[in-house]
């Protein structure tokens, strides 16, 4: 029989990325290539110090089954970073429509005839990942930006740039300013027009106040009462006296 008839395993060691006082976990990809039902089980040299699941099971044909073995927290370092445990993962063919609860230990037993197949995996610690690089943070607002040193001794001109936040303030207050600019040149050309308004509004008023006054004194001379002109004057000048005082 051929190595790996029965069950292609993924990957061919069991890589921990060791860290003290934590536990670890791998996993096993079992793949059956077969037409026919397959029952594994698994074994290891040192099964207080792993917990594999599940540790026996049937994988159905042209179907995978994943294995998670995960080891115990340790509270010392190996020396040298080298691990002796090792795993054994045996597999048989076993009856149509078969489950978990029909594996028995003489299935796997080559003794009464079976064919078993057996694949050894070793146990290899490899370097925990890094952690990733911290992400550089916004300057806070009202804060100046800080310039970076690279390896090789030059400045990151790129941190000098003023962030969006502060692009965005400042367009903000240079629209402000020029509307402020806008709506004060309004003002006082509206002002000055009203002005304008006022000073001839007063112009005529004395020209009237000269006629009626000349008036006045030309029907004393004629008929020695007021006229009716005069009285039509006055009125004339009243309202235009409170037209301007609303205006202004």
């Amino acid at each position: 029989m051929n190595p790996g008839e029965f069950l292609s395993i993924e990957p061919q060691e069991l890589q921990f990325p060791f860290e003290l006082k934590k536990q670890i976990s791998c996993s096993l990809i079992l793949t059956n290539k077969t037409d026919s039902y397959v029952a594994f089980k698994v074994k290891t040299t040192n099964p207080k110090k792993y917990c594999v699941r599940p540790n026996t099971g049937i994988v159905l044909p042209h179907s995978t089954c994943d294995v998670i073995v995960t080891m115990q927290a340790q509270k010392e370092a190996p020396l040298d970073m080298q691990c002796k445990d090792k795993f054994l993962l045996q597999s048989t063919v076993a009856s149509p429509g078969a489950s978990a609860k029909d594996i028995t230990a003489d299935m796997f037993n080559k003794e009464s005839g079976n064919r078993v197949e057996e694949c050894k995996l070793r146990v290899v610690y490899v370097p925990p990942p890094q952690p990733p690089s911290p992400v550089r943070e916004e300057p806070e607002e009202g804060s100046s930006p800080r310039a970076s040193v690279s390896d090789n001794g030059t400045v990151n001109t790129s941190e000098y740039a003023p962030s969006r936040a502060q692009l965005e303030r400042k367009a903000f207050v240079e629209r402000t300013h020029v509307d402020s600019q806008d709506n004060s040149s309004e003002s006082r050309s509206f002002v000055s027009k009203l002005t304008e308004e006022k000073n001839k509004a007063v112009e005529q008023m004395n020209r009237l106040q000269q006629e009626v006054e000349s008036l006045r004194r030309q029907g004393k001379k004629s008929h020695g009462g007021v006229p009716f002109i005069y009285v039509v004057i006055v009125g004339f000048i009243g309202i235009l006296l409170g037209y301007l005082l609303k205006r202004t």
